[in-house]
């Protein structure tokens, strides 16, 4: 009982009340109203590879299926979206889905992919496909339906692609319905974007995969306003946040042109970094280059070495779904190769392998009595969480902070790390303050092309052990990964260094 206490006080009221109060909407089918006019022309945004690799059979999260319905109960439900986020539109698929999903029923009707699946239509018929009037009139329907059914027990990235979708729709068509969209939708975009976008520009779930996802969005939002006269004023916050947004972007990525692995991130499912500055220069948005701070992100470099450093809380209290359990994790890269890595996330399902995927030990930092240091449970669920606090840094050689995580041990545990980047190694040293004895284990896991060298402090025994790296969803690489452990008295330090 304590873990579902620990985990719904931090709820907002309205996700409460949303939880009891959602129904589905009950719609007469209506056709849609006439088109807008654009005022000016749809830029190009970011196209995905067609999914379809063989009649009926498609492909995403590097997995392939033939597909018998679009409701398989055989088939992963994140799979299942993916089919109907629509992300290549085609004319036939279209018709297929329209024929195949009657309103109301299945997955394509939960607001997530419903939100993407408009928004993937409406863009696939501004960039230069007219859509037949079954399909304009499915959209309508969708969008009566969303406006009806906005994901306020879930809030965060989900609400974000609910307003978008609105938005999109009231502007695609005309009018009264479609201009409540509208409005419904830049009502609710004005509060998220002052919400969920940082003073430092990064993405208040702290995930650098949804970060990307939400920046794309305000992209596609910023053209949207481009070609329709509708939306003029909402577009100058729309270009400074996505402005912020794309200055954090580029302090957090490796040497490589990539994200790394902090919270829910893996790569191949938000564009590439460079895509999206590809995009916004298209739109004439330039990224604001200043300091990592409000998201708790750091980033230490020098000629050899990039050190991306989380001293972040998890995310947002009432939005936890997609933290790790990573306080004081870190990344680093030497000569332009990623060297150390945070273990990745290929799975959503509530599985053994995402509960160790979110856990303290398949992160680059510390493990006390083999705990982690946030109660992450079932696939999106967190209880008792760590806070980072006291953050000292220079922003370039050296970082230090400390978590509460384990202070709900029955010998409570603050630990305090200290970053030192120096011209030829880092020095990572751990504090563990405390009052009795404890389990100490430090965890450095390898990429799989790194075989760095690291002297280990002469108070712990290493171990190095195969392990698994995951890059992507469904997709696991072998490597390395040491662990440094200790059990005695406290308080302790040790140091550890990677030389270069």
């Amino acid at each position: 009982m304590l873990l579902y206490f620990h985990t719904v006080r931090h709820l907002k009221p309205e996700q409460v009340l949303s939880r009891f109060t959602r129904r589905r909407p009950r719609l007469v089918h209506r056709s849609a109203t006439p088109l807008s006019e654009l005022t000016r022309g749809w830029l190009p945004s970011i196209n995905r590879p067609d999914p379809e690799i063989a009649p009926r059979r498609f492909r995403f999260l590097n997995e392939s299926h033939t597909v018998s319905s679009w409701n398989d109960s055989h088939l992963p439900k994140l799979w299942l979206y993916n089919l109907h986020y629509f992300d290549h539109p085609t004319l036939p698929l279209i018709q297929a889905w329209i024929d195949q999903n009657p309103i109301g029923h299945g997955n394509g009707w939960e607001p997530y992919p419903l939100s993407l699946r408009i928004v993937n239509w409406i863009k696939f018929a501004l960039g230069g496909t007219p859509l037949p009037t079954a399909a304009l009139d499915s959209l309508a329907q969708q969008g009566r339906y969303l406006y009806r059914s906005l994901e306020y027990h879930l809030l965060a990235n989900h609400l974000f692609a609910n307003a978008k979708a609105l938005t999109f729709a009231g502007s695609f068509f005309t009018g009264p319905e479609a201009a409540a969209w509208r409005s419904r939708g830049l009502q609710v975009l004005a509060h998220e974007i002052s919400e969920q976008i940082l003073a430092d520009g990064g993405h208040f779930e702290r995930s650098p995969m949804y970060h990307c996802l939400i920046l794309e969005d305000l992209l596609d939002l910023i053209n949207l306003a481009n070609a329709f006269d509708a939306i003029p004023v909402a577009a100058a916050a729309w270009r400074e946040a996505a402005s912020r947004m794309l200055g954090w972007l580029q302090s957090i990525l490796h040497p490589d042109g990539d994200i790394p692995f902090f919270n829910d991130t893996a790569l191949g499912i938000a564009p590439r970094p460079d895509r999206l500055f590809q995009y916004a220069r298209s739109l004439g948005v330039q990224p604001l280059s200043q300091p990592l701070k409000e998201s708790g992100y750091y980033r230490l470099e020098n000629e050899r070495a990039v050190l991306l450093i989380d001293a972040a809380p998890i995310g947002p209290d009432y939005q936890p779904g997609h933290a790790h359990a990573d306080a004081l994790s870190f990344e680093l890269s030497l000569d332009n190769q990623r060297v150390i890595v945070n273990s990745g996330t290929s799975t959503y399902d509530n599985n053994a392998l995402r509960h160790r995927q979110r856990s303290t030990s398949a992160h680059n930092t510390v493990a006390v009595d083999r705990q982690s240091q946030s109660e992450v449970w079932a696939a999106f669920r967190v209880a008792r969480r760590a806070r980072p606090f006291n953050v000292q840094t220079d922003r370039s050689s050296f970082l230090e902070a400390s978590h509460n995580g384990y202070q709900r041990l029955s010998d409570p545990v603050i630990h305090r790390r200290r970053f030192a980047l120096h011209s030829n190694s880092l020095t990572v040293t751990d504090y563990i303050e405390a009052r009795g004895p404890h389990q100490v284990e430090i965890y450095f896991h390898f990429h799989p092309d790194a075989n760095p060298r690291i002297d280990i402090d002469p108070t712990l025994t290493a171990t190095l052990m195969p392990n698994c790296w995951y890059p992507e969803f469904n997709k696991s690489v072998p490597n390395q990964t040491l662990r440094a452990s200790y059990h005695g008295p406290c308080p302790v330090g040790f140091t550890n260094t990677i030389h270069f």
